[in-house]
C-alpha cells in the first residue's frame, strides 16, 4: 500500500495571496501528483493546482499520464493562469504578454525581429504572432529591401498601424515613430504681374491703298522679322539677315515712292500740255 502524501499548509499573511495575480512567474514544486493534474508549491502559502491540459509533453506525444511529466519533489517554472474561488491555477505554458485585447491601433510596442522577407519584416511582440512591418512602413524615403534598415535579431520599437483579430494579423510601423523629413522649400515663383513687361510689336490697321503694308510701308518688314524673331521692342540684336531684309525694303520702298513721284510729275505735264492745247484752239476759233 502506498504511503499517502500529506501537504503542509504554512499559513502566511493575506496579502501575499492578493499580490498573486495571473500571468505572474513562479518556480514551484510538486508536492503531489493526481489523474487530472498536480499540487504544486509555488511559495504563497496556498499550495496551487496544474491541470494535465496545460503540461508540456517532453515529446511530441500527447500527454497520457501525468506521472509521465512531473514527479513529486520536482521543480518546474509556471506561471498563473488564473485565480478561482479563492484556488490558484497554474499553467506551464508561458502566456502571451499582449493578449488580442490588449493590442491597440495607435500603440508603440517593443519587439525582435525574427525573419526577413522580400517584402517585410516580422517581428515578435509578445502576442499570439509577430507583427508585420511592411517594407513601404521602414522610413520616409525609398527603402530598397528590409535588411538595409534591420536586421533578424535586433531590438526595435514600433507603432500598431492596424489589427485584424478575425485574420490574426497585427501591422507595425517604424516611419510612423520618426520624425517627418524636413523638405527645403523652393524659392518663390514670381508673378506674371511682376515680370519684367516686354513691349509687343503693335501691328497697323491695314488700308486699301497700302495694298498689304501699314501706312507707313512698314508693316511688312515688321511682320517678316517677327517671324524671324526679331520683333521691334524686344531689344535684342538683330541678326545679319534680319538686317538684310530691312534694307532690302527700305530700298524696294524708296523706288516706289520714286516711281509714284516719277509718275505724279509725268501726269502733271501731259495736264498742263493738254490745257494749254484746249486754250490755242479756243483762241484760234
Amino acid at each position: 500500500m502506498e504511503p499517502e502524501v500529506t501537504v503542509d499548509i504554512i499559513d502566511t499573511p493575506e496579502e501575499n495571496e492578493s499580490e498573486i495575480t495571473p500571468k505572474q512567474h513562479y518556480t514551484g514544486k510538486v508536492l503531489k501528483v493526481g489523474l487530472a493534474g498536480a499540487l504544486v508549491d509555488i511559495g504563497t502559502g496556498k499550495p496551487a493546482l496544474i491541470h494535465i491540459s496545460q503540461l508540456i509533453p517532453p515529446t511530441d506525444e500527447p500527454i497520457k499520464r501525468v506521472e509521465d511529466v512531473l514527479q513529486v519533489g520536482q521543480e518546474l517554472e509556471v506561471w498563473v493562469k488564473r485565480i478561482k474561488d479563492e484556488r490558484v491555477e497554474l499553467t506551464m505554458l508561458k502566456p502571451l504578454d499582449m493578449e488580442w485585447r490588449d493590442i491597440r491601433k495607435g500603440m508603440t510596442v517593443k519587439g525582435k525581429v525574427v525573419r526577413l522577407e522580400k517584402f517585410g519584416a516580422f517581428v515578435e511582440i509578445g502576442a499570439e504572432r509577430p507583427g508585420l512591418i511592411h517594407i513601404s512602413e521602414m522610413a520616409h524615403g525609398y527603402v530598397r529591401q528590409p535588411s538595409d534598415v534591420v536586421k533578424e535579431g535586433d531590438e526595435i520599437e514600433a507603432q500598431v498601424i492596424d489589427v485584424n483579430r478575425k485574420k490574426r494579423q497585427i501591422k507595425l510601423s517604424i516611419k510612423a515613430l520618426l520624425p517627418e523629413p524636413v523638405v527645403e522649400e523652393e524659392p518663390a515663383r514670381a508673378f506674371v504681374s511682376d515680370m519684367p513687361k516686354r513691349d509687343k510689336p503693335v501691328r497697323k490697321k491695314k488700308t486699301k491703298s497700302s495694298r498689304g503694308r501699314g501706312e507707313d510701308g512698314g508693316s511688312d518688314v515688321d511682320e517678316l522679322l517677327a517671324a524671324l524673331g526679331h520683333s521691334e521692342g524686344e531689344g535684342e540684336s538683330e541678326t545679319a539677315m534680319a538686317v538684310a531684309w530691312r534694307e532690302a525694303m527700305e530700298r524696294a520702298k524708296a523706288r516706289k515712292n520714286d516711281d509714284k513721284s516719277r509718275r505724279k510729275g509725268v501726269s502733271e505735264e501731259t495736264e498742263e500740255i493738254f490745257s494749254r492745247t484746249l486754250d490755242n484752239k479756243v483762241k484760234t476759233s
